[in-house]
């Protein structure tokens, strides 16, 4: 299979994604297994914790997909992809960074707020969206867009927590990014909080059927 169209499988499989952001690479990483234990099967690293190329390091092997997140450059996409991610995360579009992941067959989710964003997002080969910050919107939102645009799929991130990520869902989001959540948890209860969180996630999006 393309890699491409699997992490694109892997994403939507998990309907959830942890949203790393460490302030040091030690927490990043006590929080990526965490956040791994407690049932999530997709992590995003971002760029904003510190070595962060030791964090992809360290979670190598594991049976999460692994992407990189707060990417604003070609050349930070390209470490990333080096460092092993296999999907890069803008908070914007970046046409530079859309084509090198195009060129390396690596999926690319650059951050929109409006319809020309999407569609310029679209017709430069990104096939899912990250709706941010998603607390600005209503998850009605993904629905007004579908409308003209049936093909979309969006990622909400930003804003989405255990009460309002099965409205996201519900209203066609194709995953949703978990991010402020996890670091509250592992601030107040350690790693122990996160993946006592992440249980809560993953039974929420599943129904209670999570395996």
């Amino acid at each position: 299979m393309n890699l491409k169209i699997e992490t694109l499988k892997q994403l939507s499989d998990s309907k959830v994604v942890a949203v790393v952001r460490g302030g040091t690479a030690e927490e990043a990483i006590q929080i990526s297994e965490a956040a791994i234990e407690g049932g999530f099967r997709a992590i995003e690293l971002t760029y904003t914790t510190p070595d962060v190329a030791r964090v992809f390091q360290t979670l190598a092997g594991t049976d999460a997909v692994l992407g990189a997140g707060t990417v604003l450059d070609p050349e930070t996409a390209r470490h990333a992809i080096l460092s092993g991610a296999k999907f890069v995360v803008s908070p914007n579009f970046n046409k530079e960074i859309a084509v090198l992941c195009n060129r390396y067959s690596v999926a690319y989710l650059p951050g929109c707020m409006t319809i020309t964003e999407i569609v310029t997002a679209i017709e430069s080969g990104c096939d899912i969206v990250k709706l941010f910050p998603a607390n600005r919107f209503d998850p009605s939102f993904i629905g007004a867009v579908n409308g003209p645009l049936p093909q979309v799929r969006v990622m909400p991130t930003g804003g989405v927590n255990l009460d309002n990520v099965n409205d996201w869902l519900g209203a066609g989001a194709v995953a949703a990014g978990i991010g402020s959540d996890l670091n509250k948890a592992y601030r107040s209860a350690g790693k122990e909080g996160v993946t006592e969180l992440c249980h809560k996630y993953i039974k929420a999006v599943t129904g209670g059927n999570a395996s």
